[in-house]
C-alpha cells in the first residue's frame, strides 16, 4: 500500500484549556474522500483546526506527504497543499467575491483552479463577481469560500461542516459540484452532521465521539446501527 498523504497519529489538541481531542489516529490517501461525522462537541472542527495549522500540535502529529507538519503555522501547512473551508465561511466583508476568490491564488501554486474554472464551477458567482461577497445568500457565500479554497489549488481540501444553515436545494447543488471538485485527483476532508450525505460522496469515514475515534470504515458497507451506537455513546 502506498504511503498516506496526510496522517494522524494519537493527535491531542486543546480549544482554549479544554482538551478536545485525545489519541486520535487517521489517514486519508491520496484521491481519497474521507468522512468525518460525529455530533455537536464531539471535536470535529478541533480536527480540521489542527491539520490546518489553526490549533498547535505536536510535530509528529500531524504528517503529511511523509513531512511532520503538527507545529507549523496555517500558512505554513497551506503551502504545502492544503486547504481549508472554514465552519461558517469567514469570508472578507470588505471586499467583492472575485477578490474574495482572488486571495486564494497567493501562494501561487499550479494546478487546475482559475477564475474562470470557479465560475465554470459556479456560474453564479460569475453574475455576482462585482458585488460584496457578504451581500449574497449563504448558499453562494459557501460557494464563494469553496472556491476561495480550490483558488489555492491543494491536493487536499478540508470542508468544515459543508452543509450548515444551507437550504437543502443549495446542499443538492453543492453536493453536485463535487466530483467536479475533486475529479483531479485532489483528496478531500468532509465534516458533515448529515450522515447520509456524508456516506453518499466518501469512501471511508471516522466517526468522533468526546474528542475520540468511536468507529471507523468503509461508507458502502456501514451499519446504521453501529453508527448510531457510535455517534451518539451508546453501548
Amino acid at each position: 500500500m502506498p504511503d498516506p498523504l496526510l496522517k494522524l497519529s494519537g493527535l491531542e489538541a486543546f480549544y482554549s484549556d479544554f482538551q478536545a481531542l485525545f489519541g486520535v489516529d487517521l489517514e486519508v490517501a491520496q484521491g481519497e474522500v474521507l468522512a468525518i461525522i460525529g455530533a455537536n462537541g464531539a471535536g470535529k472542527t478541533t480536527l480540521m483546526r489542527a491539520i490546518s495549522g489553526l490549533t498547535k500540535s505536536a510535530a509528529n502529529m500531524v504528517t503529511y506527504s511523509g513531512e511532520a507538519i503538527g507545529a507549523l503555522r496555517a500558512d505554513q501547512v497551506a503551502t504545502r497543499g492544503i486547504a481549508l473551508v472554514p465552519e461558517g465561511r469567514q469570508l472578507f466583508p470588505s471586499l467583492s467575491v472575485e477578490e474574495n476568490l482572488i486571495i486564494g491564488s497567493q501562494l501561487g501554486r499550479k494546478g487546475p483552479w482559475s477564475l474562470n474554472a470557479i465560475y465554470k464551477l459556479f456560474p453564479i458567482l460569475k453574475e455576482r463577481r462585482n458585488q460584496q461577497s457578504t451581500s449574497l445568500s449563504g448558499g453562494q457565500q459557501q460557494m464563494v469560500a469553496i472556491g476561495r479554497a480550490l483558488m489555492a489549488n491543494p491536493d487536499l481540501i478540508l470542508f468544515d461542516e459543508i452543509s450548515l444553515g444551507l437550504a437543502p436545494i443549495i446542499i443538492k447543488d453543492i453536493y453536485a459540484a463535487l466530483p467536479g471538485i475533486i475529479g483531479e485527483g485532489m483528496s478531500a476532508l468532509i465534516v458533515e452532521q448529515d450522515i447520509t450525505k456524508a456516506l453518499s460522496v466518501s469512501r471511508r469515514f471516522y466517526c468522533l465521539q468526546e474528542g475520540r475515534v468511536s468507529l471507523s470504515g468503509a461508507s458502502a458497507t456501514a451499519a446504521r446501527e453501529d453508527i448510531s451506537r457510535a455517534y451518539f455513546g451508546v453501548e
